[in-house]
């Protein structure tokens, strides 16, 4: 059969398949984010403790994406994904039930394994089925649905929360997910071009070990296990500050200041381009000063400018992370699509870590202490990414 060209039916059903499979994914995946105040309260627990109904999920998703892929080389790129997509959204409603902390959490690591499905298998699904001219653009679309969905779901959380609890909020997520995973059965395209293939631990294991032996690769997964965890870190506390004093806003209102993610969208194109005319190696560095500037400027106490440093934050991970993702494609000699599943788990893993981490400096020194840490976070990545710069990368850089 031929490859899926732009302007065909099965073009546009694959995009929006792609679209909602990411959208539900991501809805999931971040809904609990805006309501870490709210679960804190009801349990009686710390913010840290609190942060781990999020931390729980990414890093249970991190490990889970070193074995999706190979899965899906086994049973089929459709299957793990209607899979994943499904048991998600079954087990995102059945979270809003959770009648105490404990359950909560088991929810969110079961939630964390078969989210993994759709983002390790996604990318491999549209390289192996749409023909190569129209395959940036597909990509393209399938990426935004992650983006679009990861801020929806912190939005639409945020406010059922207000109007009803987060209880109710985490089935609504879970319903508006199993609707686009119907959209994504109806109208995903069948695997016409997948082989597959045996099975053998061994072999994975042997691969995945030999990536860490790339020079450059180490150190990008470094960078991306340092980013995240400083972005979910501001995330996953700056709402614990405007709820309270002297700003003291709803959950509605905190929930649409993710609204900002839109910036990244922008600034991982724009900041792209940028890097494939100047090189990553000048780019990269770039995208992290310019997230150093936009926590810092959260520390100010006028809530306009707090906002702005938010965008400004948000603007310069979006671009850093989309340049360090790329370089991992460029750097890695063989089983790329391994090498970018350690970059997601080393990224999901930096979720975890700072995010669970930050909440005790928050703890301790409220909102300046998440901001000096992300701040350590910041500059030890700039280091890292002029460290990588000044090695033998010419082909890459």
């Amino acid at each position: 059969m031929d490859y899926i060209k732009r302007g065909t039916p099965a073009f546009k059903h694959a995009n929006l398949a792609l679209f909602a499979g990411g959208f539900s994914t991501f809805a999931v995946l971040w809904g609990t984010q805006p309501l870490l105040p709210d679960i804190a309260k009801e349990f009686a627990i710390s913010p840290a403790t609190s942060s781990l109904s999020q931390s729980s999920t990414t890093i249970a998703l991190a490990i889970s994406l070193l074995i999706a892929g190979s899965l899906s080389d086994v049973y089929g790129r459709k299957s793990v994904m209607t899979f994943s997509l499904l048991a998600s959204s079954l087990l995102a409603i059945c979270t809003g039930f959770a009648t105490s902390f404990h359950m909560l959490i088991i929810g969110r690591i079961l939630l964390g394994i078969t989210l993994a499905g759709l983002p390790a298998v996604a990318m491999a699904y549209l390289g192996e089925e749409i023909e190569a001219k129209s395959l940036g653009m597909a990509m393209g679309l399938y990426i935004s649905g992650n983006s679009i969905g990861g801020m929806s779901g912190r939005i639409i959380s945020g406010v059922l929360t207000d109007h009803f609890n987060w209880h109710v909020a985490l089935m609504g997520v879970g319903i508006i997910s199993l609707i686009s995973t119907v959209i994504f059965l109806v109208l995903i395209p069948p695997s016409a071009h997948f082989k597959p293939q045996i099975f053998q631990f061994r072999s994975l294991a042997g691969t995945l070990f030999s990536q860490f032996k790339v020079p450059g690769l180490t150190l990008l997964f470094t960078i991306g296990f340092l980013l995240m965890g400083g972005f979910v870190s501001l995330y996953n506390y700056i709402g614990f500050e405007l709820i309270a004093p002297p700003y003291s806003l709803s959950q509605t209102v905190v929930g649409f200041i993710f609204i900002v993610y839109i910036v990244g969208t922008f600034s991982s194109t724009w900041m792209g381009m940028l890097a494939d005319q100047y090189g990553k190696k000048r780019i990269l560095p770039l995208t992290l000063i310019i997230m150093l500037s936009g926590v810092s400027a959260t520390l100010h106490p006028n809530l306009w400018v707090k906002i702005i440093g938010i965008a400004v934050f948000t603007y310069g991970f979006f671009a850093g992370h989309s340049i360090a993702s790329s370089w991992v494609g460029r750097l890695a000699v063989h089983d790329k699509a391994q090498a970018s599943a350690l970059y997601l788990s080393a990224y999901y893993a930096g979720s975890s870590v700072g995010g669970t981490v930050s909440g005790s400096f928050y703890h301790q020194f409220n909102w300046p202490g998440v901001v000096w840490m992300i701040v350590s976070l910041s500059v030890i990545s700039i280091g890292i990414s002029f460290w990588l710069g000044r090695r033998d990368l010419a082909r890459s850089t």
